[in-house]
Order: C-alpha cells, then structure tokens, then sequence
C-alpha cells in the first residue's frame, strides 16, 4: 500500500478511536500533500507519489522538531510534548533512519569513489551519500559526517 494510503487508513482509524491528536497530525500531513501538489502546478486530486509523499513527511517532521526546540527555548513545555507527540506519528510512515556508523560507510565509500581528497570537494561527496542512503538518512547528520571527514 502506498504511503498516503496508509495514511487515509489510519485516519480513518483515529476517528473511530476518536484519537484527536492522531486525527489532527494525520490530517494536516494530507493537506500538505495536497498543497505540495497545487504548489507543483497539479490538480489536488492527483495521486501522490510515494517520493513526493516522503518529501512533505520529511518536512513536517523537520517542523515539529524544530517548533518543539522554539517552545522548550521559550518555556512552554506542554506545547513542545504535544509537537514531540505529533513527530513520533509523523516518523511511523518515514523508513527506518540509518546509523551514523552506516551513514559514514557510505561516505567513505562516496569519498573513495569520487577521489575527494578534502573540505573542497564536499559538493562531489554529498549528493552521492544522500542517493545511496536513498531517504533513510538525516540530511543534517551526513552533512556532519562528510565534513568530519573531509576536514
């Protein structure tokens, strides 16, 4: 079953539990896919692929991440929990996030692959350590690693 599929079932299993948060979070992840694919010039009833499907979770879970940072720095605990509560429903439909041991694998497999040999060659490296983790790997953590090594 396709990603958005999945999610349409599961809200519709929310409501019957009458599980609100579940209910809202899923909700509003469909009606970013439907923005994402007016913002790309489709109709909103056009199927979602599961590509475009992990790019707007990978999204949204990047928001409430980083909205739960904002309001724990601000003192409001409660509306990070629920932010936090709303990105572990989020990540169920995301693929299982590789390891920074894998991701620094790849990179070096990237690195010996394309003969980078420092800090000026990061643009040869990453693109190649992103395709080979395929959507399983934080952007933000193989930025850090290919630095590592690179630098």
């Amino acid at each position: 079953m396709s990603i958005v599929g999945d999610i349409k079932n599961q809200i519709k299993e929310a409501m019957k539990s009458k599980d609100k948060l579940r209910l809202d979070t899923l909700r509003g992840v469909s009606a970013a896919f439907v923005n994402e694919l007016v913002a790309s010039g489709q109709k909103p009833d056009a199927e979602v692929s599961d590509d475009l499907a992990l790019k707007v979770l990978k999204r949204a879970l990047k928001q409430r991440k980083e909205a739960a940072e904002q309001f724990r720095a601000g003192g409001r605990d409660d509306l990070a929990e629920k932010e936090e509560k709303e990105a572990e429903i989020i990540q169920e439909f995301l693929p299982e996030q590789l390891s920074e041991e894998k991701i620094e694998d790849l990179a070096k497999e990237c690195i010996a692959d394309s003969g980078a040999s420092g800090k000026q060659d990061f643009a040869k490296v990453m693109p190649c350590v992103m395709q080979k983790a395929a959507g399983a790997a934080d952007g933000a953590l193989v930025k850090q690693v290919v630095e590592r090594l690179l630098g």
